[in-house]
């Protein structure tokens, strides 16, 4: 899969550009078959059989020293952690000390098993499918588009051969290396190189036609959780890494996506931005803007909006 796709745009005159996109799913996808995911793969194994063995270790070592150290009383039960109660004595000294330290060990060895061990079935799971969470958002993506305009079409993901042992034989190769070369990759039949690519141009223009111009009616200083914006606001603040955008009165946006209280969207920068200047976008509260009267799509777009597209 191609890396970046040089696309030939304003079809009318003589006066053509070149829009240049860079496919992030290529790059993850070379991350995901470079020849060191099988090495990775097999460490994110044998970390947890190992942190397994050593915490076997640990818990019969602690059961076998406090068992040497217990007493029975009539009503009680005393362990003394002073020495042992077998000759001759045991060759390591257990005290307080060490058995605090080996119940740490445990605890690490207990907690590094199962985050690993999440790690591994994830990363099978990637394999066994042979798609990413982003390719899976992209796919997920196109069906709606497909359902919602009622196309007729139908998405088929190029890089699942549509069998799972195909799919793990391109990653764990006799070889070592896996299959691809970083550029192209082996798609299923009655798919090409660029057709992800093509959905994700596809995707890109319906996110464009159908975004909302909305004018900024109050400040906001992009605060995560703003407390003078409402408790509805407050708490159902986005649970997400993507950033907040700070906000003036007299500002208009480009709104794509929303919750109840919180839209996601780019500020419309003016001509007095230098040019090649990064986007600004990012989520903010819904009752800081209010929706043009006329939509930004539907309308010619001032030299600015076109600009920052």
């Amino acid at each position: 899969m191609p890396c970046l796709l040089v696309l030939a745009s304003s079809l009318g005159g003589g006066n053509r550009k070149s829009l240049r996109i860079a496919c992030i799913s290529s790059i993850v996808k070379s991350a995901k078959h470079t020849r060191h995911r099988a090495h990775t793969t097999a460490e994110s194994v044998t970390a947890p059989l190992g942190c397994t063995h050593a915490a076997f270790i640990f818990m019969m070592t602690m059961y076998t020293q406090l068992y040497n150290r217990l007493s029975f009383g009539w009503n009680t039960v005393k362990i003394d952690m002073s020495a042992a109660r077998r000759d001759p004595p045991p060759i390591v000294p257990f005290g307080l000390a060490a058995f605090a330290a080996t119940l740490f060990a445990l605890g690490l060895a207990l907690g590094t098993t199962i985050a690993v061990g999440m790690l591994f079935f994830i990363q099978i799971k990637i394999i066994l499918r042979n798609k990413t969470s982003i390719e899976s958002w992209i796919e997920e993506k196109a069906k709606d588009r497909i359902q919602y305009y009622q196309l007729d079409e139908v998405f088929i993901f190029p890089y699942d051969m549509g069998s799972k042992w195909k799919n793990f034989k391109q990653v764990f190769t006799w070889s070592g290396v896996p299959e691809g070369d970083g550029l192209e990759w082996p798609i299923r039949e009655g798919c090409d190189q660029y057709s992800l690519t093509i959905e994700q141009l596809k995707q890109k223009a319906d996110k464009r036609v159908r975004s909302v111009r909305y004018k900024v009616i109050e400040d906001y200083n992009g605060a995560c959780c703003p407390l003078n914006r409402g408790v509805r606001t407050f708490f159902t603040s986005p649970c997400t890494e993507e950033p907040r955008i700070q906000l003036q009165k007299g500002e208009f946006i480009l709104a794509t996506r929303g919750l109840r209280y919180w839209l996601y969207g780019d500020k419309i920068l003016d001509d007095s931005f230098i040019e090649g200047t990064s986007r600004v976008r990012g989520w903010f509260p819904r009752n800081c803007v209010e929706k043009c009267p006329c939509d930004g799509e539907s309308d010619p777009a001032p030299e600015g909006e076109k600009k920052n597209r």
